[in-house]
């Protein structure tokens, strides 16, 4: 029986609008957990059928970070790297495109003996895969999930949180960050 603990996950996702501060939540929490002696990583996982994001407008969706293994990933791997100290790259970052083409591709190779292949479990199963590669050898993994809770894509990555939790129990949370409007009142 082996005395080294379970990788710890954090899911961090975002409500409303996009581009409240989840990637840097994700960064921040990590250097705060690295600064208490915990080995941490993080993957983000964005939720469009692009492989990567090198051919998607920056105008829609910012600029493109370029990792040192040749990834062209979002830019909050940018900011994983300068909080954390560490390079990053292709564990560190997936989409849903990346996940549905290896989904298919194994069912074409028969890496399912010939199942019915669904949407639930071998998707969610496949980002199980991808987040469990990016955590090796680490405490802790910060799961960043790309867009707002409300887009019906991120379903993919709530279920696999889901099917996460259930396994793992005290392993897995979820931290949500939101829009907080503060009305101003007259006094």
């Amino acid at each position: 029986m082996s005395n080294k603990k379970a990788t710890k996950y954090i899911f961090i996702s975002g409500g409303v609008i996009s581009g409240l501060g989840k990637g840097l939540t994700a960064a921040s929490l990590g250097l705060l957990l690295k600064n208490h002696g915990y080995s941490v990583t993080n993957i983000k996982c964005e939720n469009y059928l692009n492989i990567d994001s090198g051919n998607i407008n920056p105008i829609e969706h910012g600029d493109v970070f370029l990792c040192e293994d040749g990834t062209e990933a979002d830019l909050d791997l940018g900011t994983y790297e300068r909080f954390l100290g560490q390079e990053v790259g292709a564990k560190n970052y997936t989409t849903i495109g990346q996940i549905y083409q290896k989904v298919i591709d194994n069912a074409k190779n028969l890496k399912y003996n010939g199942a019915t292949v669904e949407a639930i479990p071998h998707v969610p199963e496949e980002v199980i895969k991808r987040i469990e590669n990016a955590a090796k050898g680490y405490d802790i993994c910060l799961v960043e999930l790309g867009g707002t809770v409300g887009e019906y894509q991120n379903v993919i990555y709530f279920e696999a949180y889901r099917m996460m939790k259930l396994e793992r129990q005290n392993d897995v949370i979820h931290v949500h960050v939101t829009y907080f409007p503060k009305p101003k009142t007259h006094q």
